[in-house]
């Protein structure tokens, strides 16, 4: 789950990283009465959206008036705003943050991650704030300084004054810094994060450190632990079709391909789009139904992959461990009838009850292709796209 930067910003203070003063608007007048209550001669006026590339699409403006302030308000808010992370279709802004001016005398990156392979957490540090860390890990690798933090130990002061020393932030801030490191550590640990950025953390020209940006991605499984983040969620920002899946408790990421997949596991899941991919097809979806899925489900489950108009065939791989092939079989006679489905539909069913759940759908009466194996299934819903 994602959250907006403000929002951000007030997790980052709730934890002692300093930031910049704002306040969310939705309304153009609001962020005028914003930039008033600020004060200031200077101040910046960002879209709220949950992307990156923000202001290279016109999302983020400085204003030094209360006229521009205005002017850039009306501007951005309701534009559909594309980056290089929202894709071409852009994303429809419907919040702004009205920050106060910072004088700016230097930008660092900082970013904390889940390094699996460790089973630690990553500090990721570099004195090229500004930019994505991808293009300086790309171009500059050197600039970039990586900790791995003990789950046990936390984040020690040796790591973060070694880490403010490497990507050149002055001794004299170097107690702060610590405390930001820190601070987005212990956010990060305590609220269940994946994904922390602070980019840029400034020095100011009078040798504060702020953080002047910041994002967070929480684990969705950790979610039931803390109701005050999912408060803050703004389905607004999320697809549709996913935000439909949440509440019928199924895993449903949308794709560019024309193929529908049904399946029950997240690694049959992952087989299954690799071998359409390898018969020469496109997967249109992931669709995990998990290992309890009911009629009511796979109907649901059906229903999302329609709403896709470039679906050209489904594909339906069940190994029935758990999940009873007859139970299954029953759930996508019943779904295909009720969607009155219009699509081919390849079903290949393995595991408990294999044979039963043959027969039911053999005597549905619905023209269901039938696989043997998943190389069989493969073949048969890609030649049925293309058909």
């Amino acid at each position: 789950m994602k959250i907006h930067e403000y929002q951000a910003k007030e997790l980052l203070r709730q934890y002692g990283v300093p930031t910049p003063r704002g306040v969310a608007c939705f309304s153009v007048d609001e962020a005028l009465t914003a930039a008033q209550q600020l004060g200031g001669s200077v101040w910046v006026v960002k879209a709220q959206i949950h992307a990156g590339g923000r202001g290279k699409g016109g999302g983020v403006k400085v204003a030094k008036s209360l006229d521009e302030v205005r002017a850039h308000a009306q501007a951005i808010l309701g534009m559909q705003l594309v980056t290089h992370q929202t894709g071409p279709q852009g994303q429809t802004v419907r919040r702004l943050l009205v920050e106060e001016g910072a004088a700016i005398a230097r930008e660092f990156y900082l970013g904390m991650v889940v390094d699996r392979s460790r089973q630690r957490v990553a500090l990721i540090a570099s004195s090229e704030g500004g930019m994505e860390i991808e293009e300086v890990a790309a171009h500059s690798p050197e600039k970039i300084k990586t900790e791995w933090i003990d789950p046990v130990a936390g984040l020690t002061d040796v790591q973060a004054d070694a880490t403010a020393r490497a990507i050149g932030l002055p001794e004299a801030a170097q107690a702060d810094v610590r405390a930001v490191l820190q601070g987005l550590y212990r956010a990060f640990v305590e609220k269940d994060a994946m994904l922390a950025e602070i980019n840029p953390l400034i020095l100011t020209a009078d040798h504060r450190v702020v953080a002047l940006d910041c994002k967070f991605n929480f684990d969705s499984n950790a979610l039931y632990r803390h109701p005050e983040l999912v408060a803050l969620r703004d389905l607004d920002e999320e697809d549709p079709a996913e935000v439909e899946a949440s509440k019928f408790d199924l895993s449903y990421i949308q794709l560019d391909g024309d193929i529908g997949c049904l399946v029950n596991g997240a690694g049959l899941a992952m087989a299954t789009m690799d071998i359409i991919k390898l018969y020469g097809g496109s997967p249109a979806n992931f669709l995990d139904v998990g290992g309890g899925a009911t009629t009511e489900k796979v109907t649901e489950a059906f229903k999302l992959m329609l709403r896709n108009p470039k679906l050209q065939a489904i594909l339906v791989n069940i190994f029935g461990g758990i999940m009873k092939c007859d139970v299954i079989a029953q759930g996508v006679v019943a779904a295909a009838r009720e969607v009155q489905l219009t699509v081919p539909l390849v079903v290949r069913l393995e595991g408990t009850n294999v044979e039963l759940g043959k027969q039911i759908l053999a005597e549905s009466g619905l023209p269901i292709i039938s696989a043997n194996n998943m190389a069989d299934a493969a073949e048969k819903v890609v030649a049925a796209a293309r058909g």
